[in-house]
This record gives C-alpha cells, structure tokens and sequence, in this order.
C-alpha cells in the first residue's frame, strides 16, 4: 500500500518526534489526560476471579499491546472492602512498574468490568482531548518507548518504576480528533489485514509441528517399512511394533547417572574451563557450548561428572515445558542435578535414542506427574521400555528423520521468518500512521469503494 505524505510539516521541537503535520501539535500528556487512577494491591489466590467474584488485575493482564480481562486473582474476603479503581472501558491501563521491556505498556479497555479492580502497579488513564484509541495506538510507537526508558527509574536491575510526574510530561503528536478518529480505524482496518496473516502463519507453524511429531512417531516405532508384519509391543502408548523389534527397559539398554553442582560459595570452583550445563540449556538440539563453566577443584570436590560426547542428556525437572527434553551432548561437559545423562550401550545408536524421547516426550512427561514433586528421577527414566530394532534399521531411521524434520525445519522458518517480517511492517505501519508520516484521512472512502 503506497500512502501520501501531509503537504506541509514544521518541526516539532522534541527530538523524539522530529517533524510532523503542520496543523498537528506536540502535546504534553497532562494537556490530553484528564484522570490518572491507580488501585490498592490487596491479598488474593492465584486463580481469576468467577463472574460473582471480585478480582485484582495482574501486571500481566497487559502484554504486547492488548489488555486482557482474564489475567486477575480472586480477592479474598476480608480484601473485599480495601479495592479500588474498577476497571472502566475507553481507558488505557499502563504499567508503572515492570521489568524494563514491560513498564509503561499499555492496553485499551473496550468495556466495563465492574467486578475488577487494579491494583497498585497499574494505572488507568482517562483521556478529554484525546480519542483513547488514537493514544494506544501511539503506546505502540517508537517515540513513546523511548520516552519510557528515559523517564524510568530502576530499582533493580529487573524493575524499573514510571512516576506519574514523568509520564504526564511525555509528548505525544496531536492531530484534531476527528483525525485522530479517522487514523485509528485506519490502524483498525489495516493491523486487522496483518493479524490475519500472522495468525495463517502461526497456524501453518502448528501443522508443521504437528507432522514434525507424528513423523518422528511413526518412524520410531513403526519404522520404515509399511509391510512388515506387527505385533502388541505391550506398552500402552506405544502399540503395536515391528515383530522383529524388540521392547526393552532402558536400565538393559543404558547407563545413567545424575550430576552436581560444586559450591556457589567458593569462587575457585567457578568460572574455569570445564563445560557445566543445566536444565534450561536441554531444548532438543545438539549441545556444543555451556552458558556456564567450573575449574578442575569445582570437578574434584563436588559429585559432577564428566560426561562424553554422544551422551543423551535429559532434564529431569525444570520450569514449563523444560522436564523431559532430551539433547545430544557434542562436547565433553559437566551438569547439574536436575539432568540425567544417558549413556546408550551397544544395541541403541544414541541418535535414535534421541528420536524415541523425541517421540515418548508427553509420556515421559506423564511418568513425572506421579510423584508429589512433579519431577523425574533416574529411578523412573530407567523403567521407560524402548522399541530396539536392529542397528542398521535404527541409521536408516535416524537418515530418514534427519533429512524430513530439516525439510519441515525449513518451511517452519520460512513462517517465523515471515511473521516477523508482518510484525516488522505492522509497528512500521503505526508509527507512520499515528506520528503524521503518512496521510491515512481519505483511506475509508478508498476502503468502501
């Protein structure tokens, strides 16, 4: 879409904002902001509030422009009578303290929420002489951001603090309302056009997921040729197998152990030369380099072993999605306790090993969910039953695998390389449209004709 520029522009006199349209003004927040309203943070459980309960918004109900209802706690009783600030449609809720990619993000309520409040981390900005559309969309331009990181006060290196003094001195570029109208259904309109394509894009990374998996499934345990005669592997999950395969427990088929980690409180064990690896560094692809390192002494008075490349390392426990990836050591490296290393004896090549836990993930996973702790051990990883074929139908599979998932790899970046690219064009787009680069106030008759 090729769209005109304003025939006249002036400077703007704020650096951040350069030129804009000459009927436009540079406009101090204070002069458009009629109310800045703020809660009380108030005890609450970690479940949202029902439609006849009471609620706190959480800092993250505003995440990537958008505001969500559903991110609140339920208040508890005795709260009941401490919360403030009802969530009201045609405001913007910011984040005045957040971490420092987070503060000052701001979403538009599109409707009235008399059952929840905001608490003391949010603010709720009420708009007289601008139209609170046009001002997110502005909340989305570079010129907003970089007034926020330079107003922002850090009280650690994770948080940052925004004090209302400062954010009611950011400028913002202020065309007449019913500009400011006409640019935010343009914004509407267009952004719509690109969301739909990001969201066709995601939805294609989904599928090619999906048949990443089911490849990996099938090949795994029901290899390569579609002929052979089956039988019942007697393991649930993972049905019928090759009738010449076999099915064993990984304890015959693998060694196992778990690692350590030396003292944090003696600096002679840190920083050496020796690969030491955690849970969050197991994310399925070949490890050949560690976020951290310890000396020889770290090695020698601590329970960390050294383990070789080849070993299939596995996150025993970890945040999220983290327990149970598995990943292929290619270098010799040290690990923590929360990883098991898996050290494959002569009748399973480690790569296929690597394909199984691939495949058996959610079921391994599931093994965890039995404990109290949620966690895996050595003790439950080693009672997992693998399908075995011979050696050389296992380096057919792993050659096929390797060249099917690195096609579907492809097309996969091809699409996150493509949302990014409509992400790119999309802020491009309002920071064009909402700083008066680009003149988008005859865009509806063109759009209705």
């Amino acid at each position: 879409m090729s769209l005109p520029r304003y025939a006249e522009y002036k400077d703007s006199g704020v650096a951040l904002l350069a030129t804009i349209p000459a009927h436009w003004e540079p406009s101090p927040l204070k002069r458009v902001v009629a109310l800045v309203e703020s809660g009380v943070s108030v005890n609450a459980v970690d479940e949202p509030a029902g439609p006849d309960a009471v609620g706190v918004l959480k800092t993250s109900c505003v995440y990537s422009g958008n505001f969500s209802h559903g991110e609140n706690k339920a208040v508890v009783a005795e709260e009941l009578d401490r919360v403030a600030c009802p969530v009201r449609a045609g405001t913007l809720i910011v984040s005045r303290m957040n971490t420092p990619a987070l503060v000052g993000a701001a979403g538009l309520v599109e409707e009235n929420a008399d059952n929840l409040f905001l608490p003391d981390r949010l603010w709720q900005v009420h708009f007289s002489g601008a139209v609170p559309k046009f001002a997110h969309y502005w909340t989305a331009s570079p010129s907003y951001r970089a007034q926020v990181q330079m107003a922002c006060a850090g009280t650690s290196a994770s948080m940052q603090n925004l004090s209302q003094d400062e954010f009611l001195r950011f400028v913002m570029p202020l065309p007449p309302k019913d500009e400011q109208t006409a640019i935010a259904a343009f914004l509407d309109r267009e952004t719509a056009k690109i969301d739909a394509l990001i969201a066709k894009q995601e939805k294609l990374i989904a599928l090619l997921a999906e048949k990443r998996q089911a490849t990996i499934s099938h090949a795994v345990t029901r290899g390569l040729n579609p002929d052979a005669p089956m039988k019942d592997s007697g393991v649930a999950w993972l049905g019928e197998v090759p009738a010449h395969w076999s099915v064993s427990a990984l304890s015959y088929l693998a060694s196992l152990e778990t690692g350590a980690t030396p003292d944090r409180g003696e600096p002679s064990y840190w920083n050496g030369t020796i690969p030491w690896l955690k849970t969050g560094e197991i994310n399925w692809a070949p490890i050949c380099e560690a976020e951290e390192f310890i000396t020889d002494a770290g090695l020698e008075n601590s329970a960390a072993k050294i383990a070789k490349p080849g070993t299939l390392l596995m996150a025993m426990y970890g945040q999220g999605v983290t327990r149970g990836r598995v990943a292929l050591l290619e270098i010799e490296a040290t690990y923590n306790q929360a990883c098991a290393a898996i050290n494959f004896r002569s009748r399973i090549i480690p790569e296929f090993g690597r394909y199984f836990f691939m495949a058996a993930y959610d079921h391994v996973r599931d093994a965890g969910n039995e404990t109290s702790q949620m966690n895996l051990s050595a003790g439950l990883i080693s009672k997992i039953r693998l399908p075995v074929p011979p050696l050389d139908e296992q380096q057919a599979v792993v050659r096929f695998l390797d060249v099917e998932t690195a096609k579907l790899d492809v097309l996969g970046a091809e699409s996150e390389r493509g949302i990014t690219l409509l992400k790119e064009r999309r802020s491009a787009l309002i920071a064009a449209a909402v700083t008066g680069q680009i003149d988008v106030r005859n865009t509806a008759e063109r759009a209705s004709t």
